[in-house]
């Protein structure tokens, strides 16, 4: 299943089902959002709604150089086991948006990333069991301020701004999404990222069960498993691309003052 969240044209907050004929969805910046979503008896049109985040997680959870090709291109050594860091809640942003990004830096940073997105209030989760307290996997943009990021410690100015982590469209359950899922980033429809999901360094329930061992994890609480090599500055202006096998394409465009 691959669910969505939406407001309606009277202004309600809807949870609904996205599919084609084919049972897959489709969310394009070039031919736009097609399919249909369902709501109970009702069914609309993705153009006709306003797409919000597809879950409303109390924090993202973050990891650090997960991609071999990533930490390579970033001078930085591999870790000995996975680095964490934290997004919230004001980070989020949604698909179709314009993002405001901070102003006067140097470098800020596209960083596509598959997100897990969790299905269940959870502590201490062993890796046998971290499946199941999976709801299903979407589509993440950890954008990144490069100019504070290399100033601080605890990157809050440079991985915790506003809009620095726009999540969606949708959540798909993991039977859509292959073991070796693609994961592209594309920027005013050049390709600047592509590589697959089983390139992790640390596994997803490797993350879930290291995770879990210092802090409870929330219904809709995401984890972004991290990013591959090719992440590179944003302009103002930029349409940004993120698709992931089998989940659909997050798209929206960056302003910065």
């Amino acid at each position: 299943m691959k669910r969505v969240r939406f407001r309606d044209s009277a202004g309600n907050v809807r949870g609904g089902r996205w599919t084609v004929e084919d049972g897959e969805p489709v969310v394009t910046a070039a031919a736009g959002p097609y399919g249909r979503i369902a709501f109970g008896d009702e069914s609309y049109d993705p153009d006709e709604v306003d797409i919000l985040p597809p879950c409303e997680p109390t924090k993202v959870v973050c990891i650090g150089r997960n991609y071999a090709d990533h930490a390579d291109e970033m001078a930085e050594e591999l870790p000995d086991r996975p680095m964490l860091f934290l997004k919230a809640p004001n980070a989020i942003a949604s698909h179709g948006n314009t993002l405001t990004l901070p102003s006067g830096k140097e470098r800020i940073d596209h960083e596509a990333e598959l997100g897990v997105v969790i299905g269940e209030q959870c502590k201490n989760v062993s890796e046998s069991g971290a499946m199941d307290v999976v709801a299903g996997y979407t589509c993440v943009n950890d954008i990144s301020n490069r100019d504070d990021q290399n100033r601080e410690q605890n990157w809050v100015r440079g991985k915790a701004f506003d809009n620095a982590c726009p999540i969606g469209p949708l959540v798909a359950t993991p039977e859509h999404v292959p073991e070796d899922a693609t994961i592209e980033c594309r920027v005013n429809g050049e390709t600047r990222q592509s590589s697959s999901r089983d390139h992790l360094i640390f596994s997803i329930p490797e993350l879930i069960a290291e995770i879990t061992e210092y802090m409870t994890l929330e219904p809709g609480d995401v984890i972004a498993t991290g990013t591959p090599e090719g992440v590179g500055p944003l302009a103002d202006g930029d349409t940004v691309e993120i698709e992931i096998e089998g989940v659909g394409t997050l798209e929206h465009s960056v302003k910065i003052p």
